[in-house]
C-alpha cells in the first residue's frame, strides 16, 4: 500500500464487531477509510480479500487484509498511538484477553439469535434460542464478576461495553442491566467517550 493510500475497514453499521474496530481505530488514532458493504448480498469488493464475506475486514498497510476483530484490534493497538489497549505480555495480557474473549463470545451468542429469529418461525428452534439466550446470562454474570471499570480501559471493558449497547439495539426485551450494576455502570461511561459517541450501531 503506497503512502497516498489510507487502510480501508470494511463495516456494516449494525455490526458490534465491525464498531469495536472503529472505536479501537480512533482511540488509538489510526486513519483509516471505513466501507459500508452488504455481506449478505455476496458484495464484490469485500469478497476480494475475506473468503467467508464477513465484516469487519482491514486492509493493512501492506496492502493484505486481516478478517478477525481480535486480530484487527491489535494491528490497530500497535500501529497507533497512546496507551496499548492490550497488554504485550504477562499476567495481565491474559486477563485482559479472557474479558475480550466473554465479551465476544457474548456478541456471538447474541449474533445467533438474531440469524435464528430471520428465519421462518416453524424454522427456528425454540431450544437453541433458550440455550443461547441462557449463555449470554452467563457471560454477563462472569463480566459484572470481572469488575469492570471505564476507569481501567483496555480491549476487555471496550468490547464489553459495545456488547451491552449492541444487546440493547438488537435484543430490545434482553434484560443485561438488572443486578449487574457494574456493567451498568460501565456502559454509560463508554458511551460518553468520543470514540462510542462517533460510531452508534444503526
Amino acid at each position: 500500500m503506497s503512502a497516498a493510500e489510507m487502510m480501508k475497514l470494511y463495516i456494516t453499521t449494525p455490526s458490534p464487531f465491525a464498531r469495536k474496530c472503529r472505536v479501537v481505530a480512533r482511540e488509538k488514532g489510526v486513519s483509516l477509510e471505513e466501507v459500508v458493504v452488504d455481506p449478505y448480498a455476496n458484495a464484490p469488493e469485500l469478497l476480494a480479500y475475506n473468503p467467508l464475506i464477513q465484516v469487519p475486514s482491514l486492509i493493512a498497510e501492506d496492502g493484505l487484509p486481516l478478517n478477525d476483530s481480535p486480530i484487527i484490534c491489535e494491528y490497530l493497538d500497535m500501529v497507533g498511538s497512546g496507551p496499548r489497549l492490550t497488554p504485550e505480555s504477562g499476567p495481565e495480557r491474559l486477563r485482559v484477553r479472557r474479558i475480550e474473549a466473554t465479551a465476544d463470545g457474548l456478541l456471538e451468542m447474541g449474533v445467533k439469535l438474531v440469524l435464528e429469529k430471520r428465519r421462518p418461525e416453524h424454522e427456528r428452534s425454540p431450544s437453541w434460542m433458550e440455550r443461547w439466550a441462557a449463555n449470554m446470562h452467563r457471560a454477563l454474570d462472569a463480566l459484572e464478576a470481572a469488575d469492570l471499570s471505564a476507569d481501567d480501559f483496555h480491549i476487555g471493558s471496550l468490547t464489553a461495553g459495545i456488547a451491552l449497547t449492541w444487546i440493547s439495539f438488537r435484543h430490545p426485551d434482553f434484560d443485561w442491566a438488572t443486578g449487574r450494576p457494574r456493567l451498568v455502570a460501565l456502559q454509560a461511561a463508554l458511551e460518553a467517550r468520543p470514540s462510542f459517541a462517533a460510531t452508534q450501531p444503526a
